[in-house]
């Protein structure tokens, strides 16, 4: 029978229409009708070329490089008769060669691309249909349609495991709590699971087919990227009620359904969805070595004019001398040499390769292969504290009840107190050690009441793990399993079996595991019930949930409002940060306590109440209700739940730790001692943030200067001075206040801020933290951003070598960054060992690639110059193109084996590490030093031949290139430092093929001339007087002026 999706399907959209830009807005949709609206296609494109746009971009990004571009040019030149120097294949074929390997390196990974977004595309979801409709009745059936072929206004079923494929209103769900858990790693990088409440006046239904029969309207805010926050209404007009929608009712794209059966309306497709707003196109990275050599090939290129007009000049401007100036340019095009790109990117995955073999650092991947040289010139390390340089494993240590402060030492005194309060038994309890003066000991009912609201005032939800006896469950049945989790966590609970808790903070689950071994244990929540495990009297006491507010940045605070089943009793919870609660609260000894704690390295949490009559909280209700469903939103609920907030009862004040990295003190020594400075970016409190920092000893020293409070730019500009006036090398400050200081003193303050050892900033929010590491590479410093948290992408992204672990808060910094490690730790090894490595390498191969095109430019010249500025090619095209692949390229390639000291050593001395951030390995200096050895050894060779072989000038060419390889051949086993065994076969198979090309090109060699003796005794002296003094040279320098790097070799 022919179904109809739902009422009716919208018109496709004309083919102008797609190129139309639409403006976003919000939008009203009528359950079970699709609207007429034109909405994006529900289509998943990762591409980014398409068949028309593959070749005129790849193209363009290859040729917008200095480098390609010139021997474009020169190869386009070629094809004028008047100017042609060899054969079209000696300058079209490496040009070709490279443009091959970079057009199938983008078309394999853009077909890759292609392939996973058609799998995501072809993925199958029920859809809710209905068949024709027979006298008033409206059939209902599901049909599977690809995710590409959804809609706005579908209604979808998604099972357990199931992706999201569009941001859905969560209508119905089979589980028995009423939620339903949904995993969001792929959004946020949060590996918690996210608890999902179906909209009231729809999961009331009793099947999902009636959802059809109702007369409901919903109405959405306009698409926006903010993934924490969401703001609608869903009104049924056939019985006359509304409900507001928050971010808890909401499914975004991308996410996975973790338990049971959801159902849900589609409201945002494509680009309009959560996921694909926020995937933006992160910074396009290039290598400082890449500028480097950019700017070195801008002067070769001036070189080379100037060369060629020099000539031009000397043989005197006659005749069409623009036709020969060019001709020379084209000549000595070799000082640019088109295979120094080649080496490097070959060059580059081979490093990326090393580093993900290591298994020093096993489980590190380089995400992206086009840097791995910055890691060896780090100058600033920018490092999350969260996860990053601590375990974000939360630990309950303290309790703190304003008379009384209790720790690990001392918890049994509170479990012994709560047993007294559940089971009204007397026993002589212990008093605290820790009271203070003058003020009475703690209470049983005031324990109860402070552990009680640890155990209520949270968004954490038991689930019990079941122990199947069938191990062959079939993966359909995988609905009904969770089904039974869920009844679980409702009845008794079955013996042997554990519990997990699941929440989006893991303070929250270390608090709830605390209060379990307490003695009162979250034994079963849902939509509307928390149910708790009375350890000391074996039962279980009921609350229902009237009202949650969760958790959010503005209010940082997070709070619940449940009755008492048995005395009817209404209460409010409420936990958040000092800074928020403090002001609500009337107390002397918090604001104290707090930053004792804060200052043990702790995170702190302030707790309170207030009870409610029953008409209080109906008057709270209602307005609460009205303001939800209001346009201004958010100031009415503000308003309202300022009233709730008065008269506020201090229960407590937790402590919880979260534990040091594993090695992390011990890494941070050995960065500071290889001279990069760190910077601690962390949302905590200055006092708990400070104290890390101290126990990490983060800038080396013990003196740190704690920055006041700004507010306006005279409080920056005298804080300015007293950093400039401080003895103190280490400097920790708020993010509010760095905003302001650099709000007004930008340059002044970042100069100041450089000159410190150590650096902490404080309740730093996403944004700055981006902006620290923007405001350092303005200043041409090299810097590193390491982080573990979705909160660290945007840092990561701006740093100039982004690092992602993967840890606790997911993966979204792992999968950002330019690396992924799996610990802090690892990073000693990374920077010191592999990435100086990188470092040296590419430097020595750039330098060799260029000495290889200069000494043949320069014999060239002289050449030029002995045949009367001839504008003739020394060598035929063959020899050209040979000399630079067949016959050096694999002994030059293989100095990315060389190794000047073993990992060892260099972790031992992560000093060593210093000289790489100067750059001196490709300074100008350097190339300058590389480029007179070049002419040196290209006059040597080719005056040499002229010299001593005066009466055979016909065979200079025989002459002058054996010379040449040789020399090349020699130059590798005299820059090489440790020989591997490689690097042997590479200098053998190179010298064996020569050898054998004299043999059997006797186009190019006259054979007999080549047996003489005379022949092979003169090129070997001619090679000697070019190699032997820059032997003697090297090994003097080495001898004396690095007397302390040859002690640390040894």
């Amino acid at each position: 029978m022919e179904t109809t999706p739902l009422l009716s399907r919208p018109k496709k959209r004309s083919f102008w229409s797609r190129f139309r830009k639409k403006d976003l807005s919000s939008r009203v949709i009528n359950v079970g009708q699709v609207p007429d609206e034109e909405y994006p296609p529900n289509y998943v494109c990762n591409q980014k070329y398409n068949i028309i746009t593959f070749l005129p971009l790849v193209l363009y990004e290859q040729f917008r490089f200095f480098l390609n571009m010139y021997f474009l040019v020169m190869a386009v030149s070629q094809f004028i008769p008047s100017i042609r120097i060899g054969y079209l294949y000696t300058y079209w074929g490496p040009l070709s060669f490279v443009l091959a390997v970079t057009l199938f390196r983008e078309a394999v990974d853009d077909f890759r691309r292609f392939r996973r977004d058609r799998e995501v595309n072809r993925q199958r979801y029920e859809r809710i249909v209905l068949d024709q409709t027979e006298d008033g009745y409206r059939p209902f059936q599901t049909e599977l349609v690809s995710a590409s072929a959804l809609r706005v206004g579908d209604i979808v079923m998604l099972h357990k495991g199931q992706r999201v494929p569009a941001d859905m209103i969560l209508l119905r769900t089979n589980e028995t709590m009423g939620t339903v858990f949904i995993r969001t790693d792929q959004l946020d990088g949060e590996i918690d699971w996210k608890l999902r409440i179906p909209l009231p006046s729809t999961q009331k239904l009793p099947t999902d087919a009636h959802l059809l029969d109702i007369n409901a309207q919903i109405f959405v805010e306009k698409p926006v990227k903010d993934i924490h926050s969401f703001v609608g209404t869903c009104t049924r007009f056939d019985e006359e009620e509304s409900d507001s929608l928050e971010i808890e009712n909401t499914l975004w794209s991308g996410c996975v359904v973790a338990s049971g059966q959801a159902t849900g309306l589609i409201i945002y497709t494509g680009t309009e969805t959560r996921s694909v707003m926020n995937n933006a196109a992160p910074r396009s990275k290039v290598g400082h070595l890449d500028l480097q050599v950019n700017d070195l090939t801008k002067v070769l290129f001036l070189a080379t004019l100037l060369t060629s007009l020099l000539l031009i000049v000397l043989k005197g401007f006659n005749g069409p001398w623009y036709g020969f100036l060019f001709r020379f340019v084209l000549l000595f095009s070799y000082i640019v040499p088109i295979s120094l790109r080649v080496n490097l990117e070959m060059g580059k995955v081979f490093y990326s390769w090393t580093i993900q073999r290591d298994e020093k650092i096993e489980g590190t991947v380089m995400r992206s292969t086009t840097i791995p040289e910055e890691l060896g010139r780090i100058q600033y390390l920018l490092a999350d504290k969260t996860g990053t340089l601590t375990k974000n494993e939360m630990v309950f240590q303290k309790l703190h009840l304003g008379n009384a402060l209790y720790d690990s030492n001392n918890f049994y005194e509170v479990e012994a107190f709560l047993t007294q309060y559940v089971t009204n038994d007397a026993p002589s309890l212990p008093t605290s050690p820790i009271a203070e003066g003058g003020v009475l000991t703690p209470t049983p009912r005031q324990v109860w009441n402070a552990v009680l609201a640890l155990a209520l005032c949270h968004n954490v939800t038991p689930v019990y793990d079941i122990e199947r006896r069938d191990a062959d469950i079939d993966e359909s049945q995988s609905d009904m399993a969770s089904s039974v989790v869920s009844d679980s966590c409702g009845g008794a609970v079955p013996q042997q079996q554990l519990c997990d808790y699941q929440a989006s903070s893991p303070d929250e689950v270390a608090l709830v595991k605390w209060t379990d071994m307490m003695g009162i244990s979250l034994y079963r929540r849902d939509l509307h019930n928390i149910s708790l495990k009375l350890r000391a009297a074996n039962e279980i006491v009921q609350y229902s949930i009237l009202q949650v507010f969760p958790f959010t940045s503005e209010s940082k605070m997070m709070g619940i409002i449940v009755q008492d089943e048995n005395t009817g009793k209404i209460t409010y919870y409420v936990k958040g940060a000092d800074v928020a609660l403090e002001k609500l609260l009337n107390s002397n000894w918090l604001n104290t306590e707090c930053k004792k704690l804060a200052a043990d390295g702790l995170r702190t949490m302030v707790v309170a109440r207030r009870t409610l009559t029953n008409e209080e909280y109906s008057a709270f209700e209602s307005k609460y209700k009205e303001a939800r469903l209001s346009t201004n939103r958010n100031e009415r609920t503000a308003a309202a739940m300022s009233k709730l907030h008065s008269c506020l009862e201090l229960l407590c004040l937790t402590g919880v730790e979260d534990r040091l990295a594993d090695d992390v003190p011990r890494t941070l020594a050995m960065l500071r001692t290889a001279g990069i400075k760190i910077w601690m970016l962390t949302g905590d409190k200055l006092e708990t943030a400070l104290c890390i920092a101290r126990s990490l000893q983060l800038g080396g020293g013990t003196n740190w200067h704690v920055a006041n409070e700004c507010a306006n730019r005279r409080d920056a500009y005298q804080l300015l001075q007293e950093l400039v006036n401080s003895e103190a090398t280490d400097f920790i400050i708020e993010g509010e206040t760095l905003e302001i200081c650099l709000r007004s003193y930008e340059e002044e303050f970042v100069e100041v801020l450089q000159r410190c050892t150590g650096v902490v900033v404080a309740r730093c929010s996403p944004t700055q933290k981006a902006q620290v590491a923007r405001l350092l590479r303005a200043r041409k410093k090299v810097v590193a951003a390491v982080g573990d948290g979705g909160n660290d992408v945007a840092m990561i992204q701006e740093a100039d070598m982004g690092i992602g672990i993967e840890g606790a808060e997911g993966r979204a910094a792992s999968l950002a960054g330019d690396v992924s490690i799996r610990q802090f730790s690892f990073l000693a090894t990374l920077l010191l060992v592999h990435g100086r490595r990188s470092m040296m390498r590419s430097a020595a191969l750039c330098l060799f690639i260029v000495h290889r095109g200069l000494i043949v430019s320069t014999m060239q010249a002289v050449f030029s110059v002995v045949f009367y500025f001839s504008s003739v090619s020394l060598y035929p095209g063959f020899l050209m193109v040979g000399y630079g692949t067949v016959f050096t390229m694999l002994p030059v390639f293989s100095l990315v084996l060389d190794k000047d000291l073993p990992s060892t050593t260099v972790l031992r001395y992560p000093q060593l590490y210093k000289q790489l951030t100067k750059g001196r390995q490709l300074s100008y200096k350097t190339f300058y030093i590389w480029t007179g050895i070049s002419i040196y050894q290209g006059g040597v060779i080719m005056y040499g031949a002229l010299i001593l072989f005066e009466d055979q000038l016909i065979h200079i060419v025989e002459i002058s290139y054996t010379a040449l390889i040789l020399t090349e051949l020699i130059m590798v086993a005299l820059t090489v430092i440790t020989w591997h065994r490689l690097m042997l076969l590479a200098e053998f198979v190179s010298l064996l093929m020569y050898i054998a090309t004299l043999l059997i090109f006797t186009t190019y060699f006259d054979g007999d001339f080549i047996k003489h003796w005379d022949f092979w005794w003169k090129v070997t002296l001619i090679t000697l007087v070019s190699c032997l003094p820059l032997y003697i040279v090297k090994h003097t320098h080495r001898k004396w002026r690095m007397r302390q790097y040859k002690n640390i070799r040894k």
